[in-house]
């Protein structure tokens, strides 16, 4: 990797690291008065839905590279599915709360997009590599948390209903599921933002400039909040479950995504490239965002994010050399 992608992560354990500091020391109160969570919900309730919102309602259609999303997206989904079943079918004999499977679920599939992911496209795959990454990242975080808040509102309205004693109710239960994920921080700015860009009508200037300096606080918030909560929380007793979601983000996905898209989606040269490096990113924060909004393996997902970041370091020159030696069949060769 070259230096400027290595300064980049350098920086994200910086500020992980000061996060933890401020966790330690306790600089914004005990663990009773829970201030990781506190800066959590600012971030799940007020900058990410700004976020979300804008980058919908700014968003065309028209132009995203459709190949390319279905190639990353089908084999993502398909291992989220997959994991987050396996996750249920657990759940029971080790007492897991509700959410676990859905959380789980996220961490594996949601890459850290941006603070890396823009860094090694612009540096590896030069300025057309990082425009079909872009593409990819536009409706990243909206399909994966769309698809996990589907998940754990329709686990959590499951449960209730078993609690109430409700079991046969299957109305009931997707009854709840729906309205908890339609009235949702994610869902619904995401689709108020289609809303309008459906409209065709451009933001208003004040409006987006606010939407913007709100959801530029979710990165440099969300990284910070993972040193806090490993200070307050800690790395969990047994590290086999964080190693074992690891390796799935490090290893399985881009593997999977290699292979649907080369067989399926016949994706070659640079696309192929792109998609391939996007699943073989590290865990994302937005997945600590909603282990911390579901109150679910929060310490569990911490660990991954701090342990798939720093392995990273190692499987992503792996990744883009076997890249660069399958461009000679691929179609063009890496940016130099």
């Amino acid at each position: 990797m070259s230096a400027a992608i290595g300064y980049k992560l350098l920086a994200i354990m910086l500020i992980v690291g000061f996060g933890y500091l401020v966790g330690r020391l306790r600089w914004l109160g005990s663990a009773e008065a829970e201030p990781a969570r506190v800066l959590s919900n600012a971030a799940f309730f007020m900058f990410a839905p700004a976020l979300f919102f804008r980058t919908t309602a700014r968003l065309d259609l028209a132009q995203l590279p459709w190949p390319m999303i279905a190639a990353f997206f089908v084999p993502v989904v398909a291992l989220m599915g997959l994991n987050y079943a396996a996750q249920r079918w657990r759940r029971a004999e080790r007492g897991l709360p509700a959410a676990a499977p859905a959380v789980r679920a996220i961490t594996v599939a949601f890459g850290n997009s941006l603070q890396i992911g823009i860094p090694i496209a612009a540096g590896v795959f030069g300025e057309t590599g990082l425009g079909l990454h872009l593409a990819l990242v536009s409706v990243h975080a909206l399909v994966l948390l769309l698809v996990a808040t589907t998940l754990v509102e329709l686990d959590l309205a499951r449960d209730q209903a078993r609690g109430a004693q409700r079991i046969g109710s299957l109305g009931a239960v997707l009854r709840a599921t729906l309205r908890n994920t339609i009235i949702h921080p994610v869902v619904l700015p995401v689709l108020a933002g289609m809303a309008w860009q459906a409209t065709g009508v451009p933001l208003p200037g004040p409006v987006d400039e606010v939407l913007q300096l709100l959801g530029t606080a979710v990165v440099p918030l969300c990284l910070t909040l993972i040193g806090m909560s490993l200070a307050y929380l800690g790395f969990p007793r047994s590290l086999r479950g964080a190693l074992g979601l690891t390796l799935l983000k490090l290893v399985v996905q881009p593997a999977l995504v290699w292979a649907v898209a080369w067989w399926v989606f016949g994706l070659r040269g640079l696309p192929l490239q792109v998609v391939v490096m996007l699943a073989a990113l590290p865990s994302g924060t937005n997945a600590l965002m909603f282990a911390q909004r579901y109150r679910a393996q929060e310490a569990e997902t911490t660990a991954v994010n701090v342990i798939s970041t720093l392995a990273f370091v190692a499987t992503a020159p792996v990744w883009l050399w076997l890249l660069t030696v399958f461009s000679s069949v691929d179609g063009p060769a890496l940016a130099s």
